[in-house]
């Protein structure tokens, strides 16, 4: 196959994987691959293409032999290092992080590090890490959030709340309002839980975690009618929170004693 005519496979196949298209690109790294196997930019390509599907062994050998054929090339590190991170291959993984950061030290690099070390189970470099991304990108909502659960998991709720407040100043996802819920409840603050619970299932309408942790808070507060609706939301979502709900209706200064399963089955709408 020619340069051209591999460059030319390429833009169409990327174009087909950029516009959803992707048994389309499939097939056209297949039909150039099988006439130039080891064609490094085709081998690329496949690799990104199966990676998206799923196919994570097949991946990791086209981005290998791309790699093989075109060393250096810090997006192709990149990409290896993604996909050795989902075969949980984080000592690979890092390898590959460490290499394209030399090639070409972008920000992008260092966030999959970060991910890589957390995924790893590493706090401490995690942690590091995740700090020196914060540092360079101040405006990471990413970086502002996994320090602030690290955080909360360290039993430092007043620099987990500061990190997680950061986090959901610009938008964040549902887990991110769901810890800063979390930390807002071992606060007492259970204004600011609630707030945050709501805005988590806003986001997320089936998270049954929020929908029984907000219950909890309300009912702190005192507001029983409208922990109920939360327990009943929860319960809807999943019964087998049946055993929470009940425990926390029964435990809380402001709850009640429920005698007969039946009865609370039937108040939550089952």
């Amino acid at each position: 196959m020619s340069q051209h005519r591999a460059e030319d496979t390429v833009r169409r196949a990327t174009a087909a994987f950029n516009s959803g298209q992707r048994e389309q690109a499939r097939r056209l790294c297949e039909e150039g691959l099988g006439r130039e196997p080891f064609e490094p930019m085709l081998n690329h390509l496949m690799a990104a293409v199966l990676f998206s599907q799923g196919e994570t062994r097949p991946a990791r050998s086209h981005i290998e032999t791309s790699l093989e054929k075109r060393p250096g090339n810090a997006a192709a590190h990149l990409l290896a290092a993604g996909i050795a991170r989902a075969a949980r291959d984080f000592d690979g993984a890092l390898v590959h992080l460490d290499q394209a950061i030399a090639i070409a030290p972008q920000r992008e690099a260092f966030l999959e590090k970060a991910r890589t070390l957390d995924q790893a189970g590493l706090r401490s470099l995690a942690r590091a890490a995740w700090q020196a991304v914060l540092d360079v990108i101040p405006q990471s909502t990413e970086a502002a959030a996994r320090l602030g659960r690290l955080a909360w998991e360290d039993g430092d709720y007043a620099a987990a709340a500061i990190l997680l407040e950061r986090a959901t100043a610009s938008e964040a996802p549902a887990q991110v309002w769901f810890d800063l819920g979390l930390v807002g409840q071992d606060l007492r603050d259970y204004h600011g839980a609630a707030t945050a619970y709501r805005k988590a299932i806003e986001l997320k309408p089936d998270y049954a975690e929020a929908a029984l942790n907000l219950g909890i808070v309300l009912q702190e507060l005192g507001d029983l009618k409208s922990a109920m609706r939360a327990y009943a939301q929860a319960y809807r979502l999943r019964p087998q929170m049946f055993g929470s709900i009940a425990m926390a209706l029964t435990s809380a200064p402001h709850g009640r004693l429920w005698l007969d399963e039946a009865e609370l089955r039937r108040s939550l709408g089952g």
